[in-house]
């Protein structure tokens, strides 16, 4: 399945939320461990998705 992630700040938002995902799934991993490891695969996901994106031009 795929998503459209339409984010103002582009890429830098998405970004930052792969490491909010990460800051989560690290504070749950004892109490909700199948929780925290969805969270990792999506926030690897979405930063596979920014690695596939063309360098911007300046």
């Amino acid at each position: 399945m795929a998503a459209l992630l339409r984010l103002p700040g582009g890429p830098d938002d998405a970004g930052a939320l792969v490491e909010a995902l990460l800051t989560a799934a690290d504070t749950r991993e004892t109490a909700a461990p199948a929780l925290a490891a969805r969270w990792r695969q999506l926030a690897n996901d979405i930063g596979d998705a920014l690695d596939q994106l063309p360098t911007p031009r300046n």
